[in-house]
C-alpha cells in the first residue's frame, strides 16, 4: 500500500463544537487563534450577494499558514473549497476568480504530483447550513500566492472535490466567493 504524505493539508476538521470557534460561530467571523496574526481576510458572499461568513489566512510562529473558515447558509452536504488565483468575484458564476492557486503541482491530494497549494479539504455542511474549519496549508505562500498583484479568492463549489480529477476536482459550479484583502 502506498502511503500518501499529507504535507500541504496537515490537518482539517469540522470543529463547530470546539471552544476555540464558539465565538466565531455565534458572530459568523473567522478569527485567528491568539498566537497567529491575520494576514488575509475574505468576506464570502453567495450568488445573491449575501454575505455568508469569513475566511482568514493567518501567519503562525511556525511559518505554516493557518486557515480558519466560518460560513453559514450553505446547502447541506459536501462542498469543494479552494483558494483561487485571482482576487475577483465580479462574474455572476465567480469564474472571474480563475483557477486554483496551483504553483507547479497537479490538482488533488490523490494525484501524483499533487495537491495544488490552493487545494483544501471538502467542507461538510450539516443541516444547520454552518461550517467551521481549521486547516494547516504548508505549501501556501501567503505573499506570493494570495497577496500578489492580482490577489486571490476563496471559492465554495456546489459539490465535493474528488481530490483527483484535473484541473479542479470535478466539484461543480461555484456557489460562493470572497476576495482576500489585507487582514
Amino acid at each position: 500500500m502506498r502511503r500518501i504524505p499529507i504535507t500541504t493539508l496537515a490537518a482539517a476538521a469540522l470543529v463547530s463544537a470546539a471552544p476555540a470557534l464558539a465565538q466565531q460561530e455565534s458572530n459568523g467571523s473567522a478569527e485567528s487563534p491568539a498566537a497567529a496574526s491575520i494576514a488575509a481576510r475574505a468576506a464570502v458572499q453567495d450568488r445573491d450577494g449575501t454575505e455568508i461568513g469569513t475566511v482568514t489566512i493567518n501567519e503562525t510562529p511556525s511559518g505554516t499558514p493557518f486557515i480558519v473558515v466560518a460560513l453559514s447558509d450553505l446547502p447541506e452536504g459536501a462542498h469543494g473549497i479552494h483558494i483561487h488565483e485571482t482576487g475577483d468575484c465580479s462574474a455572476d458564476d465567480f469564474t472571474s476568480a480563475g483557477g486554483h492557486v496551483a504553483g507547479d503541482a497537479q490538482h488533488g491530494i490523490l494525484s501524483e504530483g499533487g495537491p495544488h497549494p490552493g487545494d483544501l479539504p471538502n467542507a461538510i455542511v450539516g443541516s444547520s447550513g454552518d461550517v467551521n474549519l481549521e486547516i494547516f496549508a504548508s505549501e501556501l505562500d501567503i505573499a506570493e500566492m494570495v497577496m500578489d498583484d492580482d490577489g486571490a479568492a476563496f471559492i465554495v463549489h456546489d459539490g465535493p472535490d474528488d481530490y483527483a480529477t484535473q484541473p479542479a476536482g470535478d466539484a461543480g459550479d461555484r456557489i460562493a466567493c470572497g476576495v482576500f484583502e489585507d487582514g
